[in-house]
């Protein structure tokens, strides 16, 4: 794709290949989206990054340039798996892991369960907690995941449409919405939007084991880049038990909404580096 203009490579894993882009040398920085998004949200990071760093950006099952195979799970432990996969199989180390949205949970699964592995975190609008108790998120996942969405996500995008539009605070260009869009281009393949969302209430027993493991990331440097536009995940609930578990975390809050390096773009690679080793 033109607006992604980066090497793909491809490891198999349980139910098809996942893409990934890496390029560059030096220390990893993995770079993990949410939904609906792909790596294309990083591009602007990694062309930033990659002439010092060695830039790895994957995109999950169902999303971006991987395999879209019906019928493979779209749950977030086992997209955890993957990624899992995918880290060891590049055997990687003294890793910076950036991450936003679902690829919080996801990547930090990793850095809990090889904390050895993991020496940085770049976190950006994300949660490690479940929401059975949060009346608001639960109330969005009931209506973006329920029966009644599930239609009209499957037929018109609904779900990637509007999270896009609403949670980016700038306009984002026709040609880059349209990039982000493209993967999503039949009901079967834009299920995986609606089960996510689906999944803010369904995998509270999986975000819970992640919670219970927390402290495991204090050892480990990190910076929180925060969207205070965001229309879904307020300050107030959020960037708060961020600042709460990692009292050393440098924060940073910014004018961006939701999808925080769309709406930084290349501003977002000053407040990447501040964290990164020296070279």
């Amino acid at each position: 794709m033109d607006c992604f203009p980066f090497p793909t490579s491809y490891v198999r894993v349980d139910a098809g290949r996942m893409a990934y882009t890496d390029l560059g040398n030096g220390p990893p920085v993995v770079c993990l989206h949410g939904n609906p998004t792909w790596a294309l949200m990083y591009r602007h990071l990694l062309r930033d990054l990659a002439p010092s760093y060695r830039c790895i950006a994957p995109d999950y099952l169902g999303f971006g340039r991987s395999d879209k195979p019906a019928g493979a799970s779209g749950r977030p432990p086992h997209r955890a798996a993957r990624i899992e996969a995918l880290l060891n199989h590049l055997n990687l180390d003294d890793v910076t892991l950036a991450v936003h949205d679902w690829g919080g949970p996801i990547g930090l699964s990793y850095a809990l369960r090889h904390p050895e592995r993991v020496s940085r975190l770049v976190l950006m609008n994300t949660w490690l907690w479940p929401h059975d108790t949060d009346p608001w998120m639960g109330a969005f996942s009931r209506l973006a995941g329920g029966r009644v969405a599930r239609p009209f996500v499957q037929q018109c995008n609904a779900f990637a449409r509007l999270a896009l539009r609403l949670g980016t605070h700038r306009d984002v260009p026709e040609e880059i919405l349209a990039a982000y869009l493209r993967p999503l281009d039949s009901p079967e393949r834009r299920l995986p939007t609606w089960r996510f969302a689906r999944s803010l209430l369904t995998e509270a027993a999986w975000l819970r084991s992640l919670w219970s493991r927390r402290r495991r990331l204090r050892s480990m440097d990190a910076v929180v880049v925060w969207g205070r536009r965001d229309p879904a995940l307020g300050a107030a609930r959020y960037l708060n038990r961020w600042r709460h578990l990692l009292p050393d975390a440098r924060i940073y809050e910014t004018q961006a909404s939701h999808f925080v390096p769309e709406d930084l773009g290349a501003e977002l690679a000053g407040y990447v580096r501040g964290i990164l080793p020296r070279l």
